[in-house]
């Protein structure tokens, strides 16, 4: 083969086991766990929010931005559940870039994946130390995702890799909601098998041992938008987009049909701004057909400490991979969010 083979990581057992989480995080993590199921089940009419950086590219900005949004959280938990985005992973079209905190814990130097997997087990634990919110990430590669999986209450399969069968089969085993995004296409077949596949129990080969899983009820579809052969941005959360994700789910009988709607990428064709027209065209529909009001209960918002993005990290809390809505946008969006549900 052509690689060389630079060293030996941990495993991630060993890894859980030099940072391991108290009884109080285990207890915290539970309890959420059980509190963001209740929404995917629907014994709960909270609605989700799955919300921040594009890509947590360094810890000090990611747990000021974290700790913000708890105390928001505090405000609005009667009508909304906020799940910090902490991705760690960025997947690149073409391999060039940044690609996230377990390839280089500090953006300005040199890869270093043995930080890189230390960096993102203790920045996801500070996070629920200091504010008690559990986080998401994007299981970009699943040999990596139990590094996290005891720390993680949502995760995300992107649009290049749900297509993908070691993806759907790891996900199948995921004891957390896992949202299964539209490809880069657009083709909501390929969604809607991944979400079949990641629902039944598989058996494959996973780090060189044969697993078994029982099956995830809680994957579901998250609408992102897509891209022509044109190159043009097709956005799919209008009105008669959700209405068609909506009968596929009725067609195919899946368990706990729930969708979330991506208000960046090729839905805002990376407009931030774009994002909170997004949201109040979404409330409106959930107002004007109860379908919609039943099934599209959850968005995925980029945000950040502040508006846009840079090339390199120059400003704090600025994004340096997607456009991001800032903390005062971000703020004014949710609030405004909980007011439209609280009428």
């Amino acid at each position: 083969m052509n690689m060389n083979f630079i060293r030996k990581l941990p495993i991630p057992q060993e890894l859980k086991k030099q940072f391991s989480l108290s009884d109080e995080l285990i207890a915290v993590k539970a309890a959420r766990d059980a509190e963001i199921q209740k929404v995917f089940t629907g014994e709960s009419d909270k609605k989700l929010l799955i919300i921040g950086p594009c890509s947590a590219d360094r810890e000090d900005a990611v747990l000021d931005y974290v700790c913000r949004l708890a105390k928001v959280q505090e405000q609005v938990k009667d009508k909304l559940i906020l799940i910090p985005r902490i991705y760690t992973n960025k997947p690149r079209t073409t391999g060039e870039g940044y690609k996230g905190m377990v390839h280089q814990p500090d953006p300005e130097k040199k890869e270093d994946m043995l930080q890189g997997v230390i960096a993102i087990r203790q920045m996801h634990t500070k996070a629920v130390e200091m504010t008690g919110l559990t986080c998401a990430d994007e299981m970009l590669y699943p040999e990596n995702h139990r590094y996290l999986s005891d720390l993680l209450s949502y995760v995300a399969v992107g649009a290049r890799s749900v297509e993908d069968q070691q993806h759907r089969f790891v996900a199948s085993g995921i004891d957390v909601p896992t949202g299964m995004k539209n490809p880069t296409s657009g083709n909501l077949n390929i969604m809607f098998n991944g979400i079949y596949a990641a629902q039944n129990k598989q058996d494959f080969l996973f780090n060189g041992e044969e697993v078994q899983t029982s099956g995830n009820p809680l994957a579901h579809a998250i609408l992102r938008g897509s891209t022509n052969e044109y190159g043009k941005n097709i956005p799919n959360f209008y009105y008669d987009d959700i209405l068609d994700t909506i009968n596929t789910y009725e067609k195919m009988g899946l368990q706990n049909p729930f969708i979330v709607i991506d208000t960046n990428h090729d839905n805002s064709g990376k407009r931030y701004l774009e994002q909170v027209r997004i949201v109040r065209q979404t409330l409106i529909n959930r107002d004007w057909n109860e379908k919609i009001n039943k099934f599209a209960r959850g968005f995925m918002i980029e945000s950040y400490l502040e508006d846009g993005r840079q090339d390199t990290p120059e400003v704090y809390g600025k994004s340096i991979t997607d456009p991001c809505l800032g903390w005062d946008n971000t703020e004014q969006l949710i609030r405004e969010i909980h007011a439209t549900l609280s009428k």
